[in-house]
């Protein structure tokens, strides 16, 4: 027997969705700007991937006040309860049929493995950009602030390194929002907002 919990409020879908759309969008504007394709070519392709860039910033600066307001940061709180349950289900349990050994509630919305995967993004990926591409955007203003030392190719390096990570991330959690009681459960949720659970 299931129920319908509602999990996802309405800023939290919003934040979700316009976050997706923004990554995916700085995702292909920065291959057109490395030359892997052509769509808006090389300038507008610059243009469009930094003012994408400055509308997920601010939308990361709203998120996170609204989480530390709404006490909602605390579903990002890592545990280390059911982490190999979690990690053995994901690897096989999931292909037998197992039961899911995490059930979700308003109060916890994400299970240990996902708490450790947006803890890295928010604390590890996401600074790694954001550093790296403010960096990389202020470029000649480098010996005015004092940073005649640093080295391009390594700001460079290191915020294609972050955004294929981004990637990688991207991949599982759309990878990851099939494996529900069907294969578009996870997504309906986080479109409605309500959840199925058993």
């Amino acid at each position: 027997m299931s129920e319908r919990i509602y999990i996802f409020k309405r800023f939290e879908r919003f934040w979700h969705w316009s976050q997706a759309a923004l990554i995916i969008f700085l995702m292909l504007t920065a291959f057109d700007i490395h030359g892997t394709y052509t769509i808006f070519g090389f300038e507008k392709a610059v243009a469009y991937h930094t003012t994408a860039a400055w509308t997920l910033m601010g939308l990361w600066v709203f998120a996170i006040f609204w989480h530390l307001t709404t006490g909602e940061w605390k579903q990002y709180i890592p545990t280390t309860e059911k982490v190999m349950a979690m990690a053995q289900y994901y690897l096989f349990g999931i292909f037998r049929n197992a039961p899911h050994p995490f059930r979700v509630t308003q109060l916890r919305k994400h299970n240990p493995l996902q708490r450790l995967a947006y803890l890295g993004v928010m604390l590890f990926i996401g600074p790694l950009i954001w550093i790296t591409g403010v960096l990389y955007l202020f470029y000649a203003d480098w010996p005015k602030l004092g940073l005649g030392g640093l080295q391009l190719e390594w700001v460079a390096t290191g915020h294609v390194i972050g955004a294929f990570l981004m990637l990688a991330f991207l991949i599982a959690h759309v990878y990851l929002t099939t494996t529900g009681h069907t294969p578009t459960a996870h997504i309906k949720a986080m479109v409605t907002g309500w959840e199925e659970v058993d």
